[in-house]
């Protein structure tokens, strides 16, 4: 019989052990429902079953976890997305909790002592924010907040520097060395850009970047 006490939670995270992490942080007062490997099904369970808090990386394969947020928000309203991450970078804080929709966004080094405390916060219908980012975070949500309306749909100084790699030809492999990050955080500025901006192909992102004269980083 299910606990109308517990809050309803979905993980979405493509390492299973760190799943299992997740959901024995979170069993003292959450059902963990389901679980996602990938942002398809992650938005195709959140979508189905209507968690209550959907608790997700963003960088994971396919679509990942900001666009996978986003689809969230329209297929799934009821639903609150916690992004957790890596990433302490504010470019992704702000995308997040702007664009992509998210109540909160945890940096996983906090995870141990304040995911509970997040998810309580966003199921109740508050935003949360790690304290390692929150002051940074919120400075600059306040000096950006006449302008960002205007700035939704751009891509970010780092998505800039990624769409003039793709421009002078570099591989997702090229991005990252040439960056200092993963493959897979190369991956998934790649299909970030795709979904923000509407780019069906790597030849629609160099158009794209010469359009805009984003093959030269000031």
């Amino acid at each position: 019989m299910e606990d109308h006490g517990r809050i309803r939670v979905l993980l979405a995270d493509d390492h299973r052990i760190f799943r299992e992490a997740l959901r024995m942080l979170l069993a003292s007062e959450c059902e963990v429902i389901a679980e996602a490997s990938d942002g398809e099904q992650a938005v195709a369970l959140a979508s189905r079953l209507k968690p209550q808090v959907v608790v997700m990386d963003i960088g994971m394969r396919g679509i990942g976890g900001l666009s996978a947020a986003r689809r969230i928000a329209k297929e799934a309203p009821s639903s609150k997305v916690l992004m957790l991450s890596e990433y302490q970078e504010e470019e992704y804080v702000l995308e997040a909790l702007g664009e992509a929709g998210a109540a909160g966004y945890v940096v996983k080094t906090d995870a141990s002592a304040e995911l509970l405390s997040a998810v309580r916060a966003v199921n109740a219908g508050r935003q949360y924010l790690s304290p390692t980012i929150a002051p940074i975070v919120l400075a600059r949500l306040r000096n950006r907040a006449t302008t960002n309306g205007s700035r939704a749909a751009s891509p970010t100084r780092r998505e800039r520097e990624v769409l003039k790699l793709i421009a002078e030809g570099a591989t997702t492999k090229d991005v990252a060395h040439r960056l200092g990050i993963s493959v897979k955080t190369a991956q998934a500025h790649r299909d970030n850009l795709k979904q923000k901006l509407e780019l069906r192909s790597t030849a629609a992102m160099v158009r794209y970047a010469i359009k805009h004269k984003l093959t030269r980083i000031d």
